[in-house]
């Protein structure tokens, strides 16, 4: 079979598990794990920040990220399919008591004027009030799209003028990083907290981190350990993350080029796949996933009639043109 699902699908090769069986390690909830702490500066320091702090999960760091900067009560603005809003079952208001508000755009794009319209200022006991603004770099169900640097730098100096927070979930920062070649310290400096993952592009097994102020993340580290993500000698699974940054950035653009291929095949204008994650309609969307499961291709449906492909680390060159074939005949 040809996973084309997500890009979470990977599996770690030996020489990354060798790196993993091979890593320092100690006890992580008294900060004493030395490969977690190289990975956290090296991360920060990547984005052009004080500190990071190491989860689980992507979903982890974006509960908290969001949850340091905007209180109980008050509200973030986002794109309406953005992953905080759609596919972190509600955690946001459930768990850090956060309500927010969309925005709509066909890509997924920083929408400023509609921005400038949504945002509520504090007026007293009547409207629940703005603290933040969240945006997706690259978006997920907006098929990868890469958000431009100029558009993150406007709503920078937007959110600045309303003493309002930035949020970036940069899950795929990776990718638009590789994608654009604007460094990762650009797309750091436009907001006050960033997530990144490394269990996607970049294919580590586990981990995300969450990256802004030296205070937010000694904060960051009590919340995490109030849900339960207090983590012991995970300089293991560090290990994987660091090996990944070493090996498995630039080769992100083989991703891109295997994407655009799949694109074409299914009838999808390759100039609109800006990185490794092609989306199209169909109207059968689940019988189209069922019959290329049967045909040998792994491929999801995130919507009643939108079916997504996403290409990675172990879809090679070979296995993207024997799937384009597949789903060319589809």
């Amino acid at each position: 079979m040809i996973d084309l699902r997500s890009d979470t699908v990977t599996r770690p090769g030996e020489a990354m598990r060798a790196a993993m069986a091979h890593a320092e390690v100690g006890d992580d909830v008294y900060g004493e794990d030395p490969t977690v702490r190289r990975l956290e500066e090296r991360v920060a320091s990547l984005l052009g920040h004080e500190a990071a702090l190491f989860t689980p999960t992507g979903s982890m760091a974006n509960v908290l990220a969001v949850g340091l900067v905007v209180a109980p009560g008050r509200e973030v603005l986002c794109e309406a399919r953005a992953h905080i809003a759609r596919a972190e079952l509600g955690a946001h208001g459930a768990v850090s008591g956060v309500t927010m508000r969309t925005w709509s755009h066909p890509r997924g794009q920083i929408d400023l004027p509609a921005i400038e319209d949504l945002f509520a200022p504090d007026l007293g006991p009547f409207f629940v009030p703005t603290s933040a603004i969240s945006v997706e770099n690259t978006h997920n169900f907006a098929g990868g799209a890469v958000l431009p640097l100029a558009d993150l730098k406007s709503l920078r100096a937007f959110a600045d003028s309303q003493g309002a927070a930035v949020h970036l979930d940069g899950a795929r920062i990776w990718n638009a990083h590789v994608a654009t070649g604007v460094a990762l310290e650009e797309y750091g400096a436009a907001a006050d907290v960033v997530c990144v993952c490394l269990s996607k592009g970049l294919g580590a097994p586990v981990g995300s981190l969450l990256v802004g102020r030296a205070d937010l993340v000694v904060e960051a580290r009590v919340r995490r350990k109030r849900l339960g993500g207090g983590m012991r000698q995970v300089g293991i699974l560090a290990a994987a993350g660091l090996y990944a940054l070493d090996h498995h950035v630039e080769r992100l653009a083989e991703d891109h080029a295997n994407a655009r291929l799949l694109a074409e095949a299914c009838g999808v204008d390759p100039a609109g796949v800006d990185t490794n994650i092609v989306a199209f309609e169909r109207p059968d969307a689940a019988a189209f996933v069922a019959a290329a499961r049967d045909a040998g291709v792994l491929v999801g449906a995130v919507g009643a009639r939108t079916v997504r492909l996403v290409t990675h680390l172990d879809v090679s060159r070979s296995d993207a043109e024997a799937a384009a074939r597949v789903l060319a005949a589809l």
